[in-house]
């Protein structure tokens, strides 16, 4: 899977641009604030229909425009697509894939994988759960809509099981028992496969990370969870979800299920989170990262594109081969200030774009 073409008119800064790009290694560089990563944001929304920096869809339209406008063509094993995005200013999209109008972001998400290494993706590790948990959400999202749909069906439930704990009085205990079966048939769902999908990184992530550290590491990822019993997953959950009413009542929130679990990452054994060195912690996500890709080729059969954004930079030269080795196979697009350990540590072919004052220049290499 590559990116042929990709358009953007009033997209962040571009007034209007059109860029071909290589199958392999395409660098954009220049100095901060010129609009590289706006690059790699346009290609990610592509893939998931909403921006990985912001929540606010108007924030991506050119500051006096009314709307923006984003075109990909995306070639793949099996059928070339044509993906298309209109952005309004009052948060409104429309979206069309070979010209085919789609209704729902379903519709759109596995149609264009990405896997995205940023400077933010460091949260993963030092964060709250919350950001372990988008990471699982949106990686098996990307490769099963049944996990999409259980994914938007428990949000949805749990959303009004917490208005009615606001507001409880006994006579709602009857909604309150009908809210708990919903979100032990669709939590139960969403822990399986997330647990699986852990097992998936531990599977991929200790080759990758024993690579990357010249055998020094070893990584583990433990799924954290209240479940026990994995022969029943969802009676566990209703049950758990049970006991812990009274408590939910008094806090007016629920306090169990998918949406409180996180994984854990241990290297050499030590947590990470609280005992790993920044250079660890990094680590940590290039292996995630790159655990990613390895699992998305098992599933589609392809590998996604891979985006990385300004982090060469943040990491020592070792990795930056390691990432430069691994990338052969992978359409790879890179944002960084200076290409010089890129283009001296690889051998594949490189397309350079420089960014600067709002417009793209190819360079030669």
């Amino acid at each position: 899977m590559f990116i042929k073409n990709l358009s953007l008119i009033n997209f962040r800064n571009y007034n209007e641009l059109n860029i071909e790009l290589s199958n392999k290694v395409n660098i954009f560089i220049g100095d901060n604030a010129q609009g590289k990563t706006n690059i790699i944001e346009s290609i990610y929304y592509c893939s998931l229909g909403k921006s990985h920096r912001t929540g606010k869809d108007k924030e991506l339209i050119n500051w006096d425009k009314m709307d923006a406008y984003i075109k990909i063509y995306i070639s793949k094993n099996r059928l070339d697509k044509k993906i298309e995005i209109k952005i309004f200013k009052d948060g409104k999209k429309g979206i069309k894939i070979n010209s085919i109008k789609v209704n729902k972001i379903s519709e759109l998400i596995g149609v264009f994988n990405v896997v995205i290494f940023s400077p933010e993706d460091l949260k993963i590790v030092k964060d709250s759960p919350s950001y372990r948990r988008r990471f699982l959400d949106i990686e098996l999202s990307k490769l099963d809509k049944k996990y999409y749909y259980n994914l938007v069906q428990y949000n949805k439930v749990l959303d009004e099981k917490n208005s009615l704990l606001k507001k409880y009085s006994e006579k709602m205990i009857d909604i309150i028992d009908i809210y708990d079966d919903q979100l032990s048939s669709f939590g139960a769902i969403l822990i399986k496969k997330r647990f699986n999908y852990i097992e998936k990184l531990n599977l991929k992530g200790k080759n990758i990370h024993k690579q990357i550290t010249s055998e020094k590491e070893s990584i583990e990822f433990k799924y954290l969870t209240t479940v026990i019993d994995w022969s029943n997953v969802k009676e566990e959950l209703k049950i758990k979800l049970f006991k812990s009413r009274a408590k939910d009542i008094e806090k007016r929130f629920t306090s169990i299920g998918p949406h409180r679990d996180d994984f854990s990452i241990y290297i050499n054994n030590i947590d990470t989170r609280s005992f790993g060195s920044q250079g660890q912690q990094r680590t940590s996500v290039l292996t995630i990262k790159f655990s990613s890709l390895e699992i998305i080729k098992d599933e589609i059969g392809e590998y996604p594109v891979l985006l990385l954004d300004d982090v060469l930079s943040e990491l020592d030269l070792s990795r930056q081969k390691y990432i430069l080795n691994s990338i052969k196979n992978v359409q790879t697009i890179i944002t960084c200030t200076d290409a010089y350990n890129i283009k001296k540590f690889s051998d594949k072919d490189i397309k350079v774009f420089r960014v600067k004052d709002n417009e793209l220049v190819v360079e030669n290499n």
